[in-house]
């Protein structure tokens, strides 16, 4: 699967997101602008050392990704009506994340209305931290395809 970050504004975010792409054989794309600079020691801390066990890749316009991409791809918003549990995840599944402050641009939600998703919460509640709703979206998916190239138990400490 791959993990979409369209324009992240907060380094310790994506850099948290990094670090669940690492241990879940997940790739990174980020979406320029980004709010801060790569070589941010925030990010950088936030990723600690995961950031050598993952590829992340930077691009300019995610329309014209996805326009160009075989793979199939899911919005995942606050303000979508279909739970993320409907989805059946497939593995080369490309996850799409909001900005932390402005969400998708409306041009998605134009062009594909039926690709968008979220995770329940509370009615006038805030939103889920962007890296918790991202690994609940990973994990749904490694679930779904029974940890497809995952250890089925976890390493306890």
């Amino acid at each position: 699967m791959k993990t979409i970050l369209f324009q992240p504004q907060i380094p310790q975010n994506t850099g948290n997101i990094a670090r669940t792409c690492a241990v879940t054989g997940t790739d990174l794309v980020l979406v320029r602008p980004l709010g801060f600079s790569t070589a941010s020691r925030h990010l950088k801390r936030a990723g600690l050392d995961y950031w050598n066990d993952i590829s992340v890749e930077e691009i300019d316009d995610l329309m014209s990704y996805l326009e160009q991409s075989a793979s199939p791809f899911f919005f995942f918003s606050s303000k979508a009506t279909t739970l993320y549990t409907e989805i059946n995840y497939p593995h080369d599944a490309q996850l799409i994340f909001g900005s932390e402050t402005s969400g998708l641009d409306e041009a998605f939600w134009q062009r594909w209305p039926d690709k968008f998703y979220r995770i329940p919460m509370r009615k006038e509640s805030r939103c889920i931290n962007l890296s918790c709703t991202v690994a609940i979206v990973i994990y749904e998916g490694l679930r779904q395809q029974n940890w497809l190239n995952h250890e089925k138990s976890a390493t306890i400490y």
